[in-house]
């Protein structure tokens, strides 16, 4: 038991581990692939946009959503801009979960989507931490 409670001394060095996991991820799973896609892949991820009735710009769109994943998984491993990011990101899951549960996906599919959504809507409360660049 002393153990446990011990380790919640550590909780910038938990906000520090997760940042850096989420954000390697965000910039090399999904935002690197996504900006280097080029307007074709711009284009077809921001037609996800036509789900909430705006069809306009689906590029923009698209291109906006890989910027949020690349740049922002960026921030969020710095800690940089972290409660923007944070921001940027959640819209970015919901949509892509939006996406997902129109497309027939099914909630399986749409989850991983809509669980990031919730753990970026609880990280812009909790804040990056003190290692991060935010608060140097």
């Amino acid at each position: 038991m002393a153990l446990l409670s011990s380790l919640g001394n550590y909780k910038d060095l938990g906000l520090l581990l997760m940042r850096i996991g989420l954000g390697l991820f965000f910039i090399t799973i999904h935002g690197f692939p996504k900006l280097s896609g080029g307007p074709e892949m711009w284009t077809g991820v921001g037609s996800a946009m036509s789900n909430i009735n705006i069809h306009f710009f689906p590029a923009f769109w698209g291109f906006m959503a890989a910027l949020a994943e690349g740049l922002g998984g960026l921030f969020l491993l710095l800690g940089l801009f972290y409660r923007p990011a944070c921001i940027f990101l959640l819209f970015t899951m919901i949509m892509a979960g939006i996406y997902h549960l129109s497309a027939g996906d099914g909630i399986a599919v749409a989850s991983r989507a809509l669980e990031m959504a919730i753990v970026f809507f609880g990280l812009i409360f909790v804040g990056p931490g003190k290692y991060s660049l935010d608060k140097r």
